[in-house]
């Protein structure tokens, strides 16, 4: 990844750093916060990983390892399918899939969260949060599906993966996972979108102080947090803000 800007909000103590594979007005970034004076987090059950699309996991494990990172699962066929893959931890704890892929525009391709109830979670995923089911798969053999959801295809996109495991109907969520942030052209008709389809408002539509970004924040129901965010606002952010070199 490259580190694609970073900022400081003294007043609210607290610091962002943004990373990803591409420019942040066409590619999905991974947003690092750092709370004045707090050295830990829980990370909790119900976020599972980020993953990322390489052409060759096997060398990719190595290069990990090789940069003093951690491999929690060599690189192999996937249980119950072909798919190859491996997982690294990061620092704090994260989990990483790396899956293989041929070269792809979007090598940031998933969010996992574990859900208590797929079908209630698919249906308000499409009919409130506008996305497609992309496809499901259950491996009945380790008790547990998934199902993928998006705004486009998997092979040129991020998207979200939810996992379901047999009778397991609540995790414990931590504190360490913030939110999913998508973009929207205006956050107050998101808003009334969202109330008429039968979401929940966690945060009004609103600039964000010491920023001035317009968003408004939403919770699914499994608890999960995901945030709208103004799109002129947010590229006016990225005009603003000064980029990495």
């Amino acid at each position: 990844m490259k580190l694609l800007r970073q900022r400081d909000i003294p007043d609210d103590k607290y610091s962002n750093a943004f990373l990803g594979y591409g420019p942040e007005d066409t590619n999905f970034a991974i947003e690092l916060t750092y709370n004045y004076g707090v050295d830990s987090y829980d990370i909790g059950e119900g976020f599972g990983h980020f993953g990322v699309a390489l052409p060759d996991v096997a060398a990719a494990a190595e290069k990990i390892k090789a940069g003093g990172g951690t491999i929690t699962r060599e690189a192999g066929p996937v249980k119950g399918g072909s798919s190859v893959i491996a997982f690294a931890k990061d620092p704090t704890g994260y989990m990483w899939e790396l899956i293989q892929r041929p070269q792809t525009k979007e090598p940031l391709c998933q969010v996992m969260l574990r859900v208590g109830d797929l079908q209630r979670s698919i249906d308000y995923f499409t009919n409130v949060m506008g996305m497609k089911l992309l496809r499901t798969r259950d491996v009945p053999d380790y008790k547990y599906t998934l199902a993928f959801l998006g705004y486009g295809p998997e092979e040129d996109n991020c998207v979200l993966e939810l996992t379901y495991n047999y009778g397991k109907t609540e995790y414990a969520k931590g504190n360490a996972y913030a939110q999913v942030a998508l973009s929207t052209k205006d956050v107050y008709k998101t808003a009334e979108q969202i109330r008429a389809a039968g979401g929940t408002i966690s945060r009004e539509p609103g600039p964000v102080p010491g920023i001035g970004t317009k968003i408004v924040a939403v919770i699914d129901p499994d608890g999960y947090k995901w945030v709208f965010v103004d799109e002129d606002d947010f590229n006016k952010e990225l005009e603003e803000e000064p980029k990495q070199q």
